[in-house]
């Protein structure tokens, strides 16, 4: 697997949700922090975002996105002065949709808005680097594979098909990754540093990509450097530079981090997950399990403690 999907595959839980509304004028809904990630999309009509901590609203057009990547409380309205009422979220993390308070003959907006449950125990920094939301405007010409993917999601939530239970969460995934993908090559390509850079650097994003590939491997730097057409030196500077962390401290954390998703979501036997992970005695995996997550590996796997 490459970066990207590997980082949400090991943070994702449960099912993704969404719902397609229309609001009429006046509404505003106020969205507490939550665990997971959200997401906003209108696809008619004009809303405005309002951040916490009295940052300034953010207009939102006719295609525009926001991915509220950390579970941010935020409120989400017709205009920025409308009193907002609390959305509650449902048990298994859906938004029950608010009822419309607005007259017959209110100006319309039409929304695309969505839920992720994710475990952020297991964060990836290509996650945690977000910042508080991002906002991808519509552009003319632009972001095609995005909005296609939008545009999928909302006709089958319009007119749902047979075997939508299964085509809307697996769009929710593929429009979660394409909101990552366009913020993080395309709106962020600029950077010289920073996880923008590590992915779009054919050095670095090489290397990461055959760490992912094959954890367990006993990589030393100097692989990692010929497999990028650098030298040992020059390689680790370069990685440790863009990725935040040398070649072999972030191959020890994405091997803690891949077993701790192993051992929430199967039954593998610890020595298998040791072996997964690249390690050939259980007690060695052990230990450096308990060095990161504060808990042994079977404590962690009964849930008796989550990781920190």
């Amino acid at each position: 697997m490459d970066v990207l999907s590997d980082a949400i595959a090991a943070m994702r839980t449960g099912r993704p949700h969404s719902s397609r509304t229309v609001r009429l004028a006046p509404w505003g809904f106020r969205f507490p922090p939550g665990k997971g990630a959200g997401f906003h999309v209108v696809l008619q009509g004009t809303a405005w975002l309002l951040p916490p901590d009295d940052a300034p609203p953010v207009r939102l057009g006719p295609g525009d996105v926001v991915l509220l990547a950390h579970g941010t409380g935020h409120g989400l309205a017709d205009r920025p002065d409308t009193p907002l009422v609390d959305a509650v979220p449902a048990p298994d993390g859906s938004w029950p949709t608010p009822p419309d308070r607005g007259p017959v003959g209110g100006e319309e907006t039409l929304l695309l808005c969505g839920a992720y449950q994710l475990d952020r125990d297991l964060a990836h920094p290509l996650l945690t680097d977000l910042p508080p939301f991002v906002h991808l405007p519509a552009r003319v010409g632009a972001h095609h594979r995005l909005r296609a993917a939008v545009d999928l999601l909302g006709a089958e939530l319009a007119e749902p098909q047979p075997g939508a239970d299964a085509v809307i969460p697996a769009l929710l995934d593929t429009l979660l990754l394409y909101l990552l993908r366009t913020w993080w090559l395309t709106e962020r390509a600029d950077l010289t540093t920073g996880w923008s850079a590590a992915l779009a650097d054919p050095a670095v994003a090489g290397a990461l990509r055959a760490l992912h590939e094959d954890p367990a491997r006993p990589w030393t730097v100097e692989e990692l450097g010929t497999l990028a057409g650098l030298s040992r030196a020059a390689f680790a500077r370069r990685f440790s530079a863009l990725v935040g962390r040398a070649p072999l401290a972030y191959l020890t954390w994405w091997r803690m981090t891949t077993a701790g998703r192993l051992l929430r979501t199967g039954d593998l036997p610890l020595r298998s997950v040791a072996g997964r992970c690249g390690y050939s005695s259980e007690f060695a995996f052990a230990k450096a399990f308990k060095r990161q997550y504060g808990v042994a590996p079977g404590r962690y796997r009964k849930g008796a403690v989550h990781a920190p």
